[in-house]
C-alpha cells in the first residue's frame, strides 16, 4: 500500500501510475478545492490520460477519502510529491516538503515504511536536511521505524503518463534493505531498468538532466544573439542544418528539440532547478560560471527580443501574442517567457496587446492578474485584429497556420514557422 503527498502534475500521475498497477495507492493534498475537483472525476490541470485514469482506478485502487493517520498506518511506502519552490536566494525551499514529512512523521505505526522523496530537490537535501530532520522528531520515539529513498521524476509535460508508465529508467536514491527490498516490489511491474544509487547521486542525476537541458536552450539562445549581432546569418537554417547530425536522433523526445533557440525556458522544472543547483555549489565553495550564465542569459533573450520589435512597430498598433504556456501540449504558465514578454512589451509603452492560446488563457489570467492586455479565444480572431504577431509557444495549430500567419508581421520567436 502507498500514500502520495502532493497532487499536482507529479503526485498525481505518480498515484494513479500505481493505482493503474494494481497498488493500493491513497492520495492527498493541501487543497482542498484540487482535492474536490478529483473526487468530481476532473483534472485540475491540462495533461493527456490522466482524467481516463482517474474515472477507472478512483475507488477501485485510488482512494482520496481515507483519513490520513489510516492510510499512513497501511502504508509501506510514502512518496512526497509537493512543491519545492524558489527562494529569492535561488535555493529551493523545503518548508512544504518537512511540513509533509512531520505530518507523516505524526501518525503512530507499528510497521517499517520508507519515505520517499520525489519533490525535486538539491543534491544532498536528503542527507544534510531531511534525515536530520526525521531523527530529530523521532529521537525520543525508539518505535517508529523509517527508512529513506530519493526518486526523482523525469516527467515532461504533455507526455507525463506515458513517461511515467513506460519510463526510459527508474533511479532511486537508497542507502537500506529494507527500504531497497519494498521499492522492488514497487517497481517490478514497469519493467524498466532500475539504477540504485547514493542518496545524493539520485539527487545529483535529476539536476544533471533538467541542467543540461535548460544550458543547452540557453546556449542556442546565446548563439542566435551572436548571429544577430553580426548579421547576414539565417538562424533558421543554421540549427536545422545543424539537426541533421545522425547523433541528434533515436528517441522520442530527441535533444535537438532543447538545442533550438527561442525566448527563453520556463514552467516550473528548469528555472528553479537551475538557481536551486547554482546555490548549493555556491553554498559548497565553488562558484559555477557556466549555470550561472545560463540563467542571465535566460533573462537577457526576453530583453533582446522585446529590443528587436522595438521601433519596428507604432507603440498603440495591435500586437497579437501568440501562445502563452511555457511550451505546446500544456497549461502550464508559471514562469513563462510569455509572461516576461508581455511585461516588457508593456513596460517599453506598447499599449495594444492581444493574446491567443489553445489551452492556456485561464491559468494565465490566474498566475498573472496584473497583467492588462485583452484575450482572445480563437486564432481567426487574433489573425484578423493583429498586423504585428509574435509567436511565443509553438503549438501545431500555429503550424497549421503557417500561411496565415505568415500574411501578417510576424515576429516567430521560436523559428517554428
Amino acid at each position: 500500500m502507498i500514500s502520495i503527498l502532493g497532487l499536482g502534475f507529479v503526485g498525481l500521475t505518480t498515484g494513479l501510475g500505481f493505482a493503474k498497477k494494481g497498488f493500493k495507492t491513497y492520495g492527498f493534498d493541501i487543497s482542498g478545492e484540487r482535492l474536490n475537483s478529483l473526487k468530481n472525476y476532473h483534472v485540475p490541470f491540462f495533461e493527456p490520460h490522466l482524467q481516463e485514469v482517474l474515472q477507472e482506478t478512483m475507488n477501485q485502487t485510488f482512494f482520496l477519502d481515507t483519513p490520513f493517520a489510516e492510510a499512513i498506518r497501511k502504508s509501506e511506502a510514502v512518496f512526497i510529491c509537493v512543491g519545492t519552490p524558489e527562494n529569492e536566494d535561488g535555493s529551493a525551499n523545503l518548508e512544504y516538503l518537512l511540513a509533509a514529512i512531520e505530518q507523516v512523521l505524526d501518525v503512530e505505526t507499528g510497521k517499517f515504511q520508507v519515505l520517499v522523496t520525489k519533490s525535486t530537490v538539491p543534491p544532498s537535501t536528503l542527507s544534510r536536511e531531511v534525515i536530520p530532520f526525521v531523527r530529530e522528531k523521532l529521537k525520543s520515539n525508539d518505535n517508529r521505524k523509517v527508512g529513506f529513498a530519493s526518486n526523482p521524476e523525469f516527467l515532461r509535460e504533455g507526455y507525463c503518463w506515458e513517461d511515467f508508465i513506460t519510463p526510459d529508467r527508474i533511479v532511486i536514491g537508497i542507502e537500506d534493505e529494507q527500504s531497497k527490498s519494498i521499492l522492488d516490489k514497487i517497481y517490478e511491474p514497469f519493467g524498466a531498468p532500475v539504477h540504485y544509487v547514493s542518496y545524493n547521486t539520485s539527487e545529483f542525476i535529476k539536476y544533471l538532466s533538467n541542467t543540461l537541458l535548460s544550458t543547452m536552450i540557453s546556449y542556442s539562445n546565446e548563439m542566435s544573439m551572436i548571429a544577430d549581432a553580426i548579421g547576414g546569418i539565417d538562424v533558421q537554417k543554421s540549427f536545422r542544418i545543424l539537426h541533421e547530425d545522425k547523433r541528434w536522433y533515436g528517441s522520442p523526445a530527441p535533444m535537438k528539440s532543447y538545442v533550438y533557440p527561442g525566448c527563453g525556458y520556463g514552467g516550473y522544472c528548469l528555472p528553479k532547478d537551475t538557481s536551486a543547483l547554482v546555490s548549493m555549489s555556491e553554498k559548497n565553495g565553488f562558484k559555477p560560471q557556466m549555470l550561472s550564465a545560463n540563467i542571465d542569459t535566460n533573462s537577457i533573450i526576453k530583453k533582446h527580443l522585446v529590443d528587436k520589435i522595438d521601433g519596428k512597430i507604432g507603440y498603440d498598433e495591435p500586437i497579437g501574442i501568440l501562445g502563452l504556456s511555457f511550451k505546446p501540449g500544456s497549461d502550464d504558465v508559471r514562469l513563462t517567457p510569455s509572461g516576461d514578454i508581455i511585461e516588457l512589451l508593456l513596460r517599453r509603452g506598447f499599449t495594444n496587446i492581444y493574446a491567443y492560446d489553445p489551452v492556456a488563457i485561464g491559468e494565465f489570467k490566474k498566475h498573472y492578474p496584473g497583467i492588462r492586455i485583452t484575450y482572445l479565444e480563437s486564432l481567426k480572431e487574433i489573425v484578423d485584429r493583429c498586423e504585428n504577431l509574435v509567436l511565443l509557444t509553438a503549438w501545431d495549430e500555429f503550424r497549421e497556420n503557417e500561411k496565415l500567419l505568415k500574411s501578417k508581421n510576424l515576429f516567430d520567436y521560436r523559428y517554428s514557422l
